[in-house]
């Protein structure tokens, strides 16, 4: 099978590619490119693309091409933009240059999936060094998306990924929260304060719990209405995350989970520490 290549798909110049150079976004000590690029692709094509180190270490210079690719499996990367560079800002441990989307490309941003190796640390190469070891593994139909139902035991959504997924309607998530009942955690990141909660038919199931969440923040709980009022909305969106400590199906007593409900409130002690009121 005859391997594809970044140029045959974009056509660089041979002047052009000696000005083009690809970010490889990795792990930065506290987040993941991939679940800030779900949750906010804008951060990735900007933040991470564009940020200039303590050091001060200019990755880019005014007339460059910069290709952003995030990674999406072993040695697999997925392009998030390409942007020129207009300048040079003169910063350090900030977003460190203006640049300007080419939109000639954008058909293919979030769609074109890359395999290269990384081997080495550094973050910026230049595509003429590495031209012929970065093979085009396929061009998606539609947009990545990889926000399938993870299970149960594996749901943790910042607020803005679970408003995101609600906006979106995604099926599979709408199909596993729908019908049915649960104990759930809700984490506030900033300080560690835990809030346990439960949905059961008199809430209309976990769906309809969460989705009263993503509306106001609260769902109506006196403990989150206080920090509401005293932190603002904006405070929960930033730093509450929503997990599933219990699963049940329609058909189980709703006073069952609610007694699952006191005993993790007992347990985590979040009457004590957390912002449970009762």
């Amino acid at each position: 099978m005859t391997e594809i290549f970044l140029n045959d798909i974009f056509h660089f110049t041979d002047e052009e590619k000696l000005k083009i150079k690809i970010k490889l976004n990795v792990w930065n000590g506290y987040n993941s490119p991939l679940d800030v690029y779900k949750n906010n692709p804008d951060v990735v094509n900007n933040d991470w693309l564009l940020w200039k180190p303590q050091s001060g270490k200019n990755y880019f210079s005014e007339g460059e091409i910069a290709m952003n690719f995030i990674p999406i499996g072993d040695d697999a990367w997925l392009l998030t933009s390409i942007k020129k560079i207009d300048k040079s800002l003169n910063v350090t441990e900030d977003i460190g240059y203006e640049a300007t989307e080419i939109g000639k490309f954008s058909p293919y941003f979030g769609r074109v999936v890359i395999k290269f190796h990384k081997y080495f640390k550094t973050t910026v190469i230049k595509l003429s060094s590495y031209e012929d070891d970065i093979a085009v593994l396929k061009i998606l139909p539609n947009l990545y998306d990889d926000d399938e139902f993870p299970g149960y035991e594996n749901v943790r959504l910042p607020y803005a990924k679970l408003v995101q997924i609600l906006e979106r309607n995604k099926s599979s998530w709408i199909s596993a929260l729908g019908n049915q009942k649960a104990v759930y955690l809700i984490s506030d990141r900033n300080n560690g304060k835990l809030y346990i909660g439960s949905a059961t038919s008199q809430y209309g199931m976990l769906l309809q719990r969460w989705k009263q969440y993503a509306n106001n923040g609260t769902g109506g709980n006196q403990g989150l209405e206080d920090v509401k009022a005293e932190k603002g909305f904006e405070y929960i969106k930033e730093n509450f995350e929503y997990s599933i400590l219990e699963n049940y199906n329609a058909k189980i007593d709703d006073n069952y989970v609610l007694s699952r409900e006191s005993w993790w409130k007992e347990t985590l002690n979040t009457r004590k520490f957390g912002y449970n009121k009762n």
